[in-house]
Order: structure tokens, then sequence, then C-alpha cells
């Protein structure tokens, strides 16, 4: 008994020493960064109706943006007439409506980011003006151009989808359109204020 070690005398290894158990730690601290950048972005939704509401200046933003899509609606459909762009072929008609997309996506993510970007300044206790909120866009118009041609690639392919013989095709599209516009929600939020790429934007949101 003598060569025995004494068992009262071991330290029983607590559990959260455990590696996996720190491991789930980090994957709580995680999860709860996560929420909190959600939540966040939440507050800037908001946030930016409440600026319109109190800020009536700030109307601006919708207005231009409607007019600027009515403007880019107009530039596409006089050549889509006068040129018969459809007739021309299934190639030429992808295109002209990915750059008809693109165009009109850009428009209205760019005026919203200057909205929610007039939203942060109101945040931090500050009194937005319309140019705090197209400069801070114009500063973010690389990640806005970026997400524009992504969601215009995938408004080209739902179009297909939806505009498909195939009935299923058709209810699929449909889902994925609703899906696609769920997953978005917060893109503009996130591309504003956590300054990433459209890709890391659209992870995030």
């Amino acid at each position: 008994r003598a060569g025995r070690p004494n068992s009262r005398l071991l330290p029983f290894p607590s559990r959260a020493r455990r590696p996996e158990d720190a491991r789930w730690s980090m994957g709580d601290l995680g999860k709860i960064a996560m929420i909190e950048k959600f939540s966040r972005s939440w507050e800037l939704v908001k946030a930016s109706a409440a600026v319109l509401r109190s800020d009536k200046e700030l109307m601006v933003f919708p207005v231009v943006s409607a007019v600027a899509t009515l403007a880019v609606l107009a530039t596409f459909l006089v050549p889509m007439i006068g040129w018969r762009v459809f007739s021309h072929g299934a190639a030429s008609s992808v295109i002209w409506v990915f750059l008809f997309y693109f165009c009109q996506y850009t428009v209205i993510v760019f005026c919203n980011s200057a909205l929610v970007a007039a939203a942060m300044i109101r945040l931090d206790g500050g009194d937005p003006t319309l140019a705090d909120g197209f400069n801070a866009a114009k500063a973010r118009l690389p990640s806005i151009l970026g997400y524009a041609a992504i969601a215009a690639t995938v408004g080209v392919l739902l179009k297909r989808m939806k505009d498909d013989d195939n009935l299923l095709m058709r209810l699929v599209g449909g889902g994925l359109g609703a899906a696609w516009t769920l997953a978005t929600f917060l893109v503009v939020p996130v591309l504003v204020h956590q300054e990433v790429g459209p890709f890391e934007a659209l992870r995030r949101s």
C-alpha cells in the first residue's frame, strides 16, 4: 500500500478545463456576437424609419430612389420597345434583363444606404443632412455595386424560373424568391454599419 498513490491527494479535473467545454464557450460567444450584430442592424432599420418620421427633409432619399428607378425604367423601356430586344434571342434577353436589374438595384441600394447612414448619425446623437447620407453611401459604392451584381444575377435566375412553362419550376422560383427577400432583408444595414464586402454582408444578414 505504501507504493500506491493517495487518490485523495490527486486533483480531480474540473469540467471547465476540458477542451470541448472551451470550444463550446467560444461557440456561445460567437452566437452572442452574432445576435448583437443582428440586433444592431435591426435597430438601424427602425432608426431609419424614425429618421424619416422626425426629419421630413430626409424624405428626399426615397423620393430620389423612386425618381431614379423610374428614370432607369424609362431608359431601358424605350430601347426594348424600339429595338425589340427580346426578339433577338435568349442571350440578348438575359444580358438586357441583367443590366436592367443591376442598374435598378444599384440605385435602390445606394439610396437606402444613404438613409441608413443618416440613421446611424442620428443614433450617435448627431443631426444628419442629405450630404452626410449620400457621402457615406459613396464611400461604400464598391460594395454596393458588388451586391447589385449579385442581386441582379439572382434576379435573372429567379425570373427564368418564374417564367418557365413547368408549374413546379414556377412554384420553386416563387419560394426561392421569398427566401431570398428574407435572407437579404438586413444586407444594407450590414453593408453600411459593419463596412464589409457584399458576400460577407450576405452571410451576416
